[in-house]
């Protein structure tokens, strides 16, 4: 179909994020821009449960969670399960191109947020990106 919309690669998206009005609007966010957030947790240990359990496109999470672990130890958990992960974060860690597909800067508007899933498909698609969206940056 020529001007028909594209086959998203990115459908089912778990959201780990402690902070409740971040998560609220991402969790609102996304399922508007016709996503499915299959969950939304603040925690490690929530996390491994849906990642193990649920058929994954994406996981988005920030670093610094409630709990014991962070964004760190989801995106190891994912990696094992061949999910790609995209930090949303204030400051990317240093291992995080060996964790994740990109990262997205805090704070971030929903135009930006939704304009990075949309690059981050491409990728995955192996579509060429002229210019990436602001905050996002992508590994490998």
């Amino acid at each position: 179909m020529l001007f028909g919309k594209r086959e998203r690669l990115i459908r089912r998206i778990l959201v780990v994020e402690d902070e409740p009005l971040v998560a609220f609007d991402n969790e609102h966010l996304l399922s508007d821009a016709g996503y499915e957030v299959v969950a939304t947790v603040d925690n490690l240990a929530a996390a491994r449960e849906v990642i193990e359990k649920e058929t994954l496109d994406l996981v988005l999470t920030d670093i610094r969670l409630a709990g014991e672990g962070d964004g760190t130890g989801v995106a190891r958990i994912a990696r094992g399960r061949k999910v790609p992960v995209l930090f949303v974060t204030g400051a990317c860690p240093d291992e995080a191109a060996a964790l994740a597909v990109g990262c997205l800067a805090k704070p971030y508007t929903d135009k930006m947020l939704k304009a990075s899933l949309e690059a981050l498909d491409d990728v995955l698609q192996g579509r060429e990106i002229k210019k990436l969206p602001a905050g996002l940056s992508l590994f490998g």
